[in-house]
């Protein structure tokens, strides 16, 4: 074993005399005392402990302050009314909502996966939501050059509907149509559907309870008419907005760097399905 240090108490006694010194000689002052006047005894027991003596110092304990709580965030979420969402689209809705990615503006909320659209204001309350037309090919490129290619020269596999973040904002198109505008670069917009073919089913596939038979277009979103006049448009009328369209290949976390808002630690993951 190893040797322990000296107490503190014995180390700070080193020096003085010894107790039984010190018990002698209080035991001979208090005979000397006794022999003396009253006044005698009064000086002598001042000479012997002044009055204004002070005892020495005794180590002061220093209280540890209490710890104050930390105080959690609490985080903000979008505020869907009520309405039914898949886990991917709150997951981004609240990450949005939590990290004010949309910049104080309206933000829109495709998913592909479900062909659906939401719509939310700049706080993030849902306006609404409504099916929607896609790309007749799954994936979440833009295909190179795709903006200024003519709809009859863009092959099968490149009419996609890109994933990503865009700021979208209300125009016209060549007709004079009131279109937004997702990303002017590459032609990408939402509008209301358009008649197509008459083998293509637009209206009907819209209306259909499936999500499965909603890819049709070639790359643009289609939504009905009445979804876009009273929801799409009075949301983004003056003034720009962001929309996220949800990757089919990727995560949302990798591609938009969402968390997960319900996770303080900063260990965000994707709600499980």
């Amino acid at each position: 074993m190893q040797a322990r240090p000296p107490s503190p108490i014995a180390a700070a006694g080193a020096g003085k005399r010894p107790a039984g010194r010190v018990r002698a000689g209080g035991t001979a002052l208090m005979g000397l005392l006794l022999s003396l006047p009253v006044a005698a005894i009064a000086q002598t027991w001042t000479e012997a402990w002044p009055l204004d003596a002070t005892p020495a110092a005794t180590p002061a304990t220093v209280a540890t302050p209490a710890a104050r709580p930390v105080a959690m965030r609490v985080p903000r979420k979008a505020d869907f009314q009520h309405a039914s969402a898949p886990a991917e689209v709150r997951f981004v809705a609240d990450w949005v909502a939590d990290s004010a990615d949309n910049r104080g503006l309206p933000y829109m909320i495709i998913d592909k996966v479900n062909a659906t659209v939401f719509v939310f204001d700049a706080r993030g309350r849902l306006q609404g939501t409504g099916p929607a037309l896609l790309g007749i090919t799954p994936g979440d490129r833009t295909p190179e050059g795709i903006g200024d290619r003519k709809l009859s020269a863009i092959p099968v596999q490149d009419r996609i509907t890109p994933a990503g973040r865009f700021v979208a904002s209300l125009d016209r198109d060549l007709q004079g149509q009131s279109i937004l505008w997702v990303d002017y670069a590459s032609a990408l917009a939402l509008h209301r559907v358009v008649k197509g073919k008459p083998d293509e089913r637009r209206a009907e596939r819209l209306q259909s309870e499936s999500s499965q038979d909603n890819r049709i277009s070639f790359g643009c979103i289609n939504v009905q008419a009445n979804f876009f006049d009273s929801v799409v448009s009075p949301a983004f009328t003056g003034t720009n907005g962001i929309v996220y369209i949800l990757p089919e290949t990727g995560t949302v976390r990798d591609m938009f760097g969402a968390y997960d808002v319900n996770i303080p630690t900063g260990a965000h993951a994707l709600p499980k399905p």
